[in-house]
């Protein structure tokens, strides 16, 4: 274990299960996911029953009640699957959808759905981005309008990650069209199988092809007043309120993946000889290397940091923004490399790096772009 001022023995021993998990798991049947386009669900329950899923939640409903920086660890290992696509499956399930109602859900609405969500029993997804709106929540064009004591909703979501195969939905729409901006939106709580909810199609992705991803359509669907997350036409500040996890998290994935390449592509340049020596001896090989590690470090260190400001309740925005846009395009930039000194190997389906090209090349774009990112470390420059 690396030893690190923020990390305790309780954050190690859970970073050994998962690292157990992903071993026994997921490697030996990763590729049968990849070719399903999904994660069997019964694994979602396997993480359930070890405690995976209800990291940052409380005890009463199944959850271990541990901070962003647990959070981190489980994400960073889920990264070093080389599956991103089981990683992202699991991760929006725990820290981009279900913090909506953990944030923002009433008791009765926690009472009824959380221990099920700990559990595995019930897999979340979240509905924001739309065709012609994704990091532009303002652009929304989903309405939500109030007859009698229920809500009708009208439109349609894009980019769903669980949009397949979730059970309960946390769907954003506009209920005030007079609001400017991204003002009047409200998060509603959508069940699989209610009438006129249904999934558009599928959708096919370059990379994450074990993550179901589809377009959502909502056509007159009507939901109870219970069904409301929130205080209706505030539902942008739930959004923005976690985004600071979702980007963490994501943060840690991106960073995960980034350690397994380089410890994979390590292996390799050991072992493979060319002209006469192994590719490891070559200067330029064992320094670009060494360079990328550098880097990693320096994006571990970042990520811990702005997990131990947000554990500790203080703005992180600027930092969290910081390490979005720097571990995305970092991953990208070690995956290039690792993929280069895997040589023509490197370019075939069987090789786990090629997968992880793939994987890791959403990890600028989604969650909040780079440009985006940026743009939110300015505001506060």
């Amino acid at each position: 274990m690396n030893k690190s001022i923020y990390f305790t023995e309780e954050h190690d021993i859970l970073r050994s299960q998962i690292q157990r998990f992903v071993a026994e798991e997921v490697q030996p049947y990763g590729d049968a996911w990849e070719e399903d386009g999904m994660v069997p669900r019964d694994v979602i329950r396997k993480m359930g029953k070890l405690g995976f899923l209800g990291i940052q939640y409380p005890e009463e409903y199944g959850g271990t009640e541990q901070n962003v920086l647990a959070a981190s660890v489980y994400a960073e290992e889920l990264g070093r699957s080389t599956y991103g696509g089981f990683a992202i499956t699991a991760l929006v399930h725990t820290d981009m959808a279900s913090p909506h109602l953990a944030n923002a859900g009433t008791k009765e609405q926690k009472d009824h759905y959380m221990p099920d969500i700990i559990a595995g029993k019930k897999v979340t997804a979240v509905a924001v981005s739309e065709p012609d709106a994704g990091s532009d929540v303002a652009g929304m064009k989903t309405r939500a309008v109030k007859d009698g004591s229920d809500w009708v909703i009208n439109g349609s979501k894009m980019f769903i990650t669980n949009g397949v195969h979730a059970d309960l939905y946390f769907v954003a729409a506009k209920t005030d069209p007079d609001a400017k901006g991204s003002r009047g939106v409200t998060i509603f709580i959508i069940e699989k199988g209610t009438a006129g909810f249904s999934v558009g199609r599928k959708l096919d992705k370059m990379g994450w092809r074990s993550s179901d991803t589809a377009e959502l359509v909502f056509d007159n669907v009507r939901i109870p007043e219970d069904n409301v997350l929130g205080d209706v036409n505030k539902g942008f500040y739930a959004i923005m309120k976690n985004f600071q996890n979702e980007r963490t998290v994501l943060g840690a994935q991106a960073l995960g993946e980034s350690m397994k390449a380089i410890e994979l592509t390590l292996d390799y340049v050991k072992d493979r000889k060319a002209f006469g020596a192994t590719l490891w001896d070559k200067d330029a090989i064992r320094q670009r290397l060494s360079m990328r590690q550098a880097e990693v470090e320096a994006g571990r260190q970042l990520l811990y940091h702005c997990a131990w400001l947000d554990s500790n309740g203080q703005d992180c925005v600027k930092e969290v923004s910081m390490v979005k846009a720097y571990c995305g395009e970092l991953v990208n930039k070690v995956m290039y490399d690792c993929q280069q000194f895997h040589g023509g190997f490197g370019y075939m389906r069987e090789a786990a790096i090629e997968r992880m090209v793939r994987d890791a090349r959403v990890q600028s774009i989604g969650g909040g772009a780079t440009e985006v990112m940026l743009e939110e470390i300015a505001k506060r420059s």
